[in-house]
């Protein structure tokens, strides 16, 4: 009985002597430097120096020992230290996050650290512009579908916005440029979409979307967009050809017509002009005739008063002098004789060119056949006078 109860009272000591933390019984916490002495003598038995060292062999051990083990923590504590360390490019920008909680300034350009495990750090390209590429069917104002694709550039203007406001940025993008999309493509007509509208609807859309993408605090600058395909879906197409075809057909024959009518109106136009003109010059022409012969005859009148006589055979001269050089043969009948006299001016006019006859003789004999009218003339009148 004594022999089992001494040897449970040995077996609960050398259990308390292992007991790293002493015997504490009812004494209250354990002291923490006895604490890590007992720890040091455990890892100096691990290492040699236990039970069958003993004197100056066992604290030579110990001492190694306890060299190697903080070499050990040394070398980690190197090793975690270069973990840390990291470097920044100029064109970059490193958020750093303690327990998930981002710091308030950004990394910018040069060699920075880090503690790992207890930090992490996000990094992005401030400078480097990123396309996104969209293509979806559009309902447009008309009630028409196009098929539109297209590129929206951008680079990342607020590094820090864009790690911590938005979970997925780029999703974000994705569908703000949808939704811009949908609406500008909405409010336009089918040939705008298509057509000569594409640069307005591509300004509008890089409008709209970067105004949602500031209202969501991505921290994206759109820099532009650009509409890179707009046409009717693939079942229609050959129909929209054909629309298209007629309405090209529509457009020239009407630029034909405008072209003819530019061509002919200005040619009626300046033909009416002519006629006016020359309208305008003959009745300058027969005002001005009228206004000559009323003055010529207000003179002739004057002179006739003077000496009516010889103004009176004056004009008859002249009226025989005009009827004359419009006739080529002249007949006289000549009063109070049974011949008739014969003037062939023409064969006249003929001789005289080929015998070179000189105006004076030609003007000499018409001055004789006017004294001869005259004498005629005046002995006609006179025998009537007597009769």
């Amino acid at each position: 009985m004594s022999d089992r109860t001494t040897s449970r009272n040995q077996s609960e000591g050398e259990a308390m002597h292992n007991d790293p933390w002493g015997d504490r019984g009812n004494q209250g916490p354990p002291d923490l430097d006895e604490a890590i002495k007992k720890l040091q003598g455990q890892l100096s038995g691990l290492f040699g120096g236990g039970s069958s060292g003993g004197g100056s062999g066992g604290g030579f051990l110990k001492g190694l020992s306890t060299l190697g083990f903080f070499g050990v923590f040394a070398a980690l504590a190197a090793v975690y230290v270069v973990m840390g360390v990291y470097t920044v490019d100029e064109q970059e920008r490193v958020l750093e996050f303690q327990f998930g909680s981002a710091k308030n300034e950004l990394e910018t350009a040069g060699i920075h650290w880090y503690a790992p495990i207890i930090e992490t750090t996000e990094r992005v390209n401030v400078t480097q512009v990123q396309s996104h590429q969209h293509q979806a069917l559009m309902l447009t104002k008309d009630e028409n579908i196009v098929d539109v694709s297209l590129t929206v550039q951008w680079v990342i203007d607020d590094a820090q916005a864009f790690l911590v406001n938005v979970r997925e940025p780029k999703k974000s993008l994705s569908q703000a440029t949808e939704s811009a999309l949908r609406h500008v493509a909405g409010s336009s007509t089918m040939d705008q979409v298509i057509t000569d509208g594409r640069e307005a609807i591509a300004i509008e859309v890089e409008e709209r979307l970067q105004r949602y993408l500031r209202q969501y605090g991505t921290g994206i600058e759109v820099t532009k967009v650009n509409i890179d395909r707009s046409a009717p879906p693939v079942q229609v197409q050959d129909a929209f050809n054909d629309v298209q075809k007629a309405k090209e057909d529509r457009q020239r024959y009407m630029n034909q017509a405008t072209a003819y009518a530019q061509q002919v109106v200005p040619e009626a136009r300046g033909r009416a002009q002519k006629q006016i003109e020359e309208a305008q010059g003959y009745r300058d022409q027969v005002i001005a005739r009228s206004d000559g012969e009323a003055q010529r005859f207000e003179k002739l009148l004057t002179e006739y008063l003077r000496a009516p006589k010889v103004t009176r055979d004056r004009l008859y001269l002249e009226a025989l002098e005009k009827v004359f050089r419009n006739s080529s043969k002249v007949m006289v009948d000549v009063e109070g004789g049974n011949n008739m006299m014969y003037l062939p001016l023409d064969k006249l006019a003929q001789r005289g060119q080929d015998e070179s006859v000189s105006p004076e003789a030609i003007r000499a004999a018409a001055d004789e056949i006017r004294r001869e009218l005259l004498s005629s003339n005046r002995g006609g009148s006179n025998r009537s006078r007597n009769n």
